[in-house]
């Protein structure tokens, strides 16, 4: 191994193998690590992370790693004694090319949409405007921790090459693709051929996915907005596509009147998830955002097919929309993948850690609440199981992808001495995401690089 090669992050490694709830892990006290590897997580206090170009080649207490690595340059460290190292947080759904507009008023998700986000998602035909949102939507993901994201573009091919132009330029891994929807839109914003549509769909997927650390995502905006004959020639491109990585991205359930307005349009289905079943779009590869307001035969739907739902708890509650019921999703007896989604620009922040503070609260509405370790593997390892990606990034583990997030635990004067009061590691996670503020993330890491520090 090059010495010449080799990096390292020194501070406390939180990093998870399992769901904890599904695997009633032990709670491990502060100070304390796992002790046993087959727990659903592990928890080292002064870790060491070892990193050779873009992947993690060791990991564990910092003695014991230095002494495997003697020719470990101390100046090649970057030490946080007080930062928790976890994986890069993954963004299972949000819309980049919604970053100008987030925080716009909206009384219903329908309304909103034709006030604000239409006309500012037209503006992407440009190619300049696309680039210069792309560059500000990576630094706000970045300075949140966020190094994997599954994003909606627009209509317009250049809002997808400007997204994924940036994010090669990083390093990251990211999904996108161009935004299919040719009806019930401005004309400015509307596709004007089915077929040329999704022939522009297939023409960046073979440029794009798989080149680099890029994936490429089939998008149907959502059924009202795309004519069946577009749903079909989707269906058949995601099919087309499917066993190379390909996705499928869309939104399912978020409102009550874009239910029965989805239901309106194709009357012969007999839910709404059954819509996108009959244009072949509901398999193992399909992610769907909010799921807010489901029927029982929907999830069951989802379970059998492998299909990932995402909970984006900050924009349905911002647009007053369903509430994700997520011990519904996770229902032992036919439990969903789940991620967690920040809905940039219906959700309002960028900030992971503050999406999961949130999701808590949505939880609690419905008697359902859930701990803080569960929320951080949602986070992570289950975002990444979502996007079917956990064999590459979503651990701190040898032979994964060398995306990780530093929060800094004293990152304010209250969170320091609030912290302090915390008995065991859950209490503490939870007080993080209850009370941290936005700065709290003092480093990211994107394939071995940081790509931010809170410094600059």
């Amino acid at each position: 191994m090059d010495s010449k090669k080799l990096k390292a992050i020194a501070g406390n490694i939180l990093s998870f193998n399992n769901d904890p709830a599904a695997s009633k892990a032990e709670k491990i006290a502060l100070g304390k690590q796992a002790a046993s590897k087959d727990s659903a997580y592990c928890y080292i206090p002064e870790g060491l992370v070892v990193m050779e170009q873009e992947r993690i080649v060791d990991m564990g207490p910092e003695k014991e790693v230095r002494e495997r690595y003697p020719e470990l340059d101390a100046g090649c460290i970057d030490r946080y004694p007080q930062g928790i190292i976890m994986p890069g947080f993954i963004d299972c759904h949000c819309h980049y090319v919604q970053t100008p507009m987030v925080g716009s008023f909206g009384d219903t998700l329908l309304n909103w949409l034709n006030t604000y986000t239409f006309p500012t998602e037209a503006r992407f035909a440009s190619e300049d405007f696309s680039r210069e949102v792309a560059r500000m939507f990576f630094r706000q993901t970045l300075a949140a921790g966020t190094t994997t994201s599954n994003i909606f573009s627009t209509t317009f091919p250049c809002s997808v090459e400007a997204l994924f132009e940036e994010s090669e330029r990083l390093g990251a891994r990211n999904i996108t693709g161009k935004v299919l929807q040719d009806r019930n839109l401005p004309d400015n914003l509307r596709d004007s051929d089915a077929e040329e549509s999704v022939s522009q769909s297939e023409d960046l997927l073979r440029k794009w996915h798989g080149r680099g650390r890029q994936l490429y995502a089939v998008i149907p905006r959502f059924a009202p907005t795309s004519t069946p004959e577009q749903m079909r020639l989707a269906g058949q491109l995601y099919q087309q596509h499917r066993r190379e990585g390909v996705y499928l991205h869309t939104h399912l359930n978020e409102a009550e009147n874009e239910i029965q307005w989805a239901m309106s349009l194709y009357p012969e289905a007999r839910d709404y998830i059954d819509i996108y079943d009959r244009y072949a779009m509901v398999d193992d590869r399909s992610v769907f955002a909010h799921c807010c307001i489901m029927q029982p035969q929907e999830w069951e739907r989802m379970h059998l097919a492998g299909s990932a739902a995402v909970h984006c708890p900050t924009s349905n509650l911002f647009l007053g929309d369903g509430q994700f019921r997520i011990l519904q999703a996770l229902d032992p007896a036919r439990p969903c993948l789940v991620g967690m989604g920040t809905d940039i620009g219906g959700g309002t922040s960028f900030s992971i850690v503050r999406t999961l503070g949130e999701a808590y609260k949505v939880g609690m509405l419905h008697e359902a609440p859930v701990n803080a370790l569960r929320y951080f593997y949602l986070a992570t390892l289950g975002g990444a199981r979502a996007l079917h990606l956990d064999h590459l990034i979503g651990r701190i583990a040898p032979g994964y992808e060398a995306d990780m997030v530093v929060l800094d635990t004293a990152a304010t004067e209250y969170l320091q001495w609030r912290l302090d009061f915390c008995n065991t590691l859950e209490e503490k996670l939870f007080a993080i995401l209850t009370v941290a503020p936005d700065r709290i993330v003092a480093a990211t890491y994107i394939a071995g690089e940081c790509r931010y520090t809170r410094q600059g």
